[in-house]
C-alpha cells in the first residue's frame, strides 16, 4: 500500500508514546484544548486532535513536494540529531542539529558568504593548495574550518532561503522561530505542552523528547514530502508525453 493512502492510527501513535506531555506546572495555557488528562502528574495529549493536526501538516509538506521547495530540519536536542539528520538527506534537506546560528535567515547573504569560504577553504586543504602557508598558517585555517562546519555543516546545499522549516521543539529553538517569523516563512513543528502553539503555522502538539516519537512524525512527514515528489515526476512525465504526441500529430 502506497505511504499516501496509509490512514494514520491512534495505535500507532500511542505506542510511539506522542502522547506523554509535560507536568501541569510546565504546560503553556494555549496548549490545554489539545491536552487529554493527566496521568502519573504528567500530561497527556489527545491523540485525536494529534492525528488532525499531523494531517494538516502532511498535506503542507506534500505541497512542498510537489512544487520541490527546499525545507530546513532543525533539531538541536543531542538525542535526536541523529534522526533529524537521518531524515532530512531522505529528501536532500537542509538540516541543523548544532547550534543555530543567529542570521541563519535574516542575514542569510551574510552566512553563505561564510558558508562558501568554508567550501573553498576545505577544497584547497583537500587539494593541497594550503602546503604553501606555514604549518602554524595551516592549523589555523583548519580551526576556522572546524568550526564553521560544526555550525553550517547540513546547510552546504542551501542557495537561497527556504520555503518552510520544520522544527523539533518551538521552545528551544525559539531563535530559528523567531527569525522565520521575520521572514515570514512557515513552520511546521512537533511542539510539546510547554511549548505556544502559535509559534509554528502547522504545529503538532505531541512529546518532542522522545526518540521513537520524533521519529514517528519526521518519518510521516518525509513521507508526505516524496509522495508531492513522486506527483512532480507523474504530472512531468504526461507532459512529456503529451509534448511528444503534439509533435508527432504535426509531423
Amino acid at each position: 500500500m502506497e505511504q499516501k493512502n496509509k490512514e494514520i492510527k491512534i495505535e500507532e501513535m500511542f505506542e510511539a508514546g506522542v502522547h506523554f506531555g509535560y507536568s501541569r506546572s510546565h504546560r503553556h495555557p494555549k496548549m490545554k484544548m489539545f491536552l487529554f488528562g493527566l496521568k502519573n502528574n504528567i500530561e497527556i495529549f489527545d491523540l485525536e486532535k494529534v492525528k488532525e493536526k499531523l494531517n494538516e501538516a502532511k498535506e503542507f509538506m506534500k505541497k512542498l513536494g510537489m512544487d520541490k521547495k527546499m525545507v530546513i530540519f532543525v533539531g538541536t536536542k543531542p538525542e535526536i540529531k541523529g534522526i533529524i539528520k537521518k531524515y532530512a538527506e531522505e529528501i536532500e534537506a537542509s538540516y541543523v542539529v548544532e547550534r543555530w546560528v543567529g542570521g541563519t535567515l535574516t542575514n542569510f547573504d551574510s552566512i553563505k558568504t561564510r558558508r562558501d569560504y568554508m567550501d573553498e577553504m576545505t577544497k584547497k586543504r583537500e587539494s593541497g593548495e594550503l602546503n604553501k602557508y606555514t604549518k602554524k598558517e595551516q592549523l589555523k585555517i583548519s580551526r576556522k574550518i572546524f568550526r564553521l562546519k560544526h555550525y553550517f555543516s547540513g546547510l552546504e546545499q542551501l542557495k537561497n532561503l527556504p520555503s518552510a522549516l520544520m522544527i523539533i521543539d518551538t521552545k528551544k529553538d525559539k531563535i530559528a522561530v523567531r527569525e522565520a517569523k521575520k521572514m515570514r516563512i512557515p513552520i511546521i513543528g512537533i511542539a510539546n505542552s510547554d511549548c505556544n502553539p502559535e509559534d509554528a503555522e502547522y504545529f503538532i502538539p505531541a512529546n518532542d523528547n522522545s526518540i521513537s516519537s520524533v521519529n514517528f512524525f519526521l518519518k510521516e512527514l518525509v513521507n508526505a514530502y516524496k509522495d508531492g515528489l513522486k506527483e512532480h515526476k507523474d504530472e512531468q512525465k504526461n507532459e512529456d508525453a503529451g509534448d511528444s504526441k503534439k509533435t508527432e500529430d504535426n509531423k
